[in-house]
């Protein structure tokens, strides 16, 4: 198991490149070896510029690759893994481990030690999980507190030397490179109890374990008799556990209020040890009744010493957060819109932010706004042809809301604009963008106090809770209701 190459690539939307590459490190003792494997199908690691330009296009990070291209968006690419085949120089470069995470793109060539044609499957690739074990490692070193321009580049200087030390010759030895800058001959430690393959290292000092649960609210409300409004939460469980020991051991129960949602399609971590099997069962493709299985969830698991995600999950909550109602009439050269919003009583009233974006794509920049509004207040981006409604942090006691008001365009200009199929006509929408701090849709959370640790030295236990809102869409009603692709479950 070893690395070709690693990346660290800024992305920098506007400017020429779209990103720089602020460190990169080969190994030409593992490149020789891919020759030898991969024979006939060697694709050679290729220069730091060629490989940005190639890596950005296909994360679609660059400004001018926006629109669609069938060689990198069609349906047969959907790509899940964060492992990418890249066109440099007429051929393909693969695999490509690569995700991009507080404005930083990490990315790294595994070696495959067999040829690539046929492409062999991920599974049977050891060296791709430790790349990822590797980037989260980097990740985490890089972002282990506030992030300061300053800190930040101090530590990208250190690179070098800890990946001396934690990845010799492109083979990890140690995912927590703080362990590397604490000793710096950690290299000869020996351990007493037989280290696991799949973790490299071990961590040093304070222990503590933070729990973090996201829920993702999708919805499309069409306000027709003839269609049904959809909507669902997805969730994520994301932990961090810096505990001492090779094999420090971890139980984390998730549990429901008495009126909570129960949870669906629950994917978890390798590293969970066991489940109770009414939680494998549990099917969001099943009929909901009473006998669902409410919890609480348990997860015993082995933790790697990187963060990671202990599981997902979606939940048929019985109502959205926000009913809406949205429509647009076009009159000559103005448009006439009205919008109604309620947040519903079950839901917390205390938002970070909460704001409603209403686009005009394909027409000429705002000239003119008239409006009334209940509450917030209205920003026009007369170039970008968009209205954002400020909602602010809360809802009034009524918890109902409305905009109303008339539009104005200029005329188009020659010059290329955005143009979106979805934007205009029959078709047009409001988005709702919002977050709101401690509190699930489900109501699932984390009990601090029933957090089992199997680990030396008493933890210190942080959990948090947070609902976003992720395409939450509500369509123009007196309008055909837009075709819409896929499914809500991503």
């Amino acid at each position: 198991m070893a690395q070709r190459a690693v990346w660290l690539i800024s992305h920098e939307p506007g400017t020429p490149l779209g990103g720089t590459v602020r460190f990169s490190r080969r190994y030409p003792t593992v490149e020789k070896r891919a020759k030898v494997f991969n024979g006939t199908s060697y694709v050679p690691i290729p220069e730091d510029g060629p490989f940005l330009k190639s890596l950005l296009f296909e994360l679609r990070l660059l400004d001018e690759d926006r629109d669609f291209m069938e060689s990198r968006d069609s349906c047969s690419r959907i790509n899940k893994t964060s492992v990418y085949g890249l066109k440099v120089g007429g051929e393909e470069l693969w695999p490509v481990v690569a995700f991009l995470k507080n404005g930083i793109v990490y990315a790294c060539v595994p070696l495959v030690e067999q040829t690539l044609s046929p492409r062999p499957a991920l599974i049977s690739i050891s060296a791709i999980s430790q790349g990822f074990e590797l980037l989260f490692g980097i990740q985490d070193f890089l972002y282990s507190s506030q992030k300061i321009d300053t800190e930040l580049n101090t530590k990208l200087s250190q690179l070098p030397d800890l990946l001396l030390q934690a990845c010799p010759f492109g083979t990890l030895l140690d995912a927590n490179l703080q362990n590397s800058l604490d000793s710096i001959s950690f290299a000869s430690v020996t351990h007493p109890q037989k280290q696991p393959a799949w973790k490299a290292g071990t961590y040093k000092g304070k222990p503590q374990v933070s729990i973090a649960i996201t829920e993702k609210v999708k919805s499309m409300q069409y306000d027709k008799q003839d269609i049904a409004d959809t909507w669902q939460v997805v969730g994520t469980v994301t932990c961090k556990c810096d505990l001492e020991g090779i094999m420090p051991n971890v139980t984390i129960s998730l549990s429901l209020p008495t009126n909570g949602s129960p949870l669906q399609d629950i994917l978890v971590h390798p590293c969970v040890t066991s489940l109770d099997s009414a939680i494998l069962t549990s099917s969001s493709i099943d009929a909901m009744d009473d006998s669902a299985f409410s919890g609480p969830y348990k997860f015993p698991f082995t933790p790697p010493l990187e963060s990671f995600n202990l599981c997902y999950y979606t939940s048929q909550v019985p109502v959205p957060p926000i009913l809406g109602f949205y429509q647009m009439k076009e009159e000559e050269v103005q448009l006439k819109i009205t919008v109604n919003l309620k947040l519903h009583e079950s839901v917390k009233n205390n938002f970070k932010f909460c704001e409603a974006h209403i686009p005009f794509y394909n027409r000429g920049p705002i000239t003119h706004v008239e409006y009334k509004v209940s509450f917030g207040q209205l920003e026009v981006f007369r170039e970008k042809s968009l209205l954002i409604w400020i909602i602010g942090q809360k809802f009034p006691k009524s918890m109902e809301i409305s905009l109303s008001g008339t539009v104005t365009f200029g005329a188009k200009s020659h010059e290329k604009q955005p143009f979106d199929h979805i934007c205009i006509g029959g078709t047009a929408y409001l988005k709702l963008h919002f977050r709101i701090l401690d509190y699930t849709l489900t109501g699932c959370y984390a009990d601090q106090h029933s957090v089992q640790v199997f680990a030396s030295g008493k933890p210190k236990i942080s959990t948090h809770r947070k609902l976003i809102s992720s395409d939450y869409y509500i369509w123009n009603s007196k309008a055909p209701a837009p075709v819409t692709y896929g499914s809500l479950l991503l």
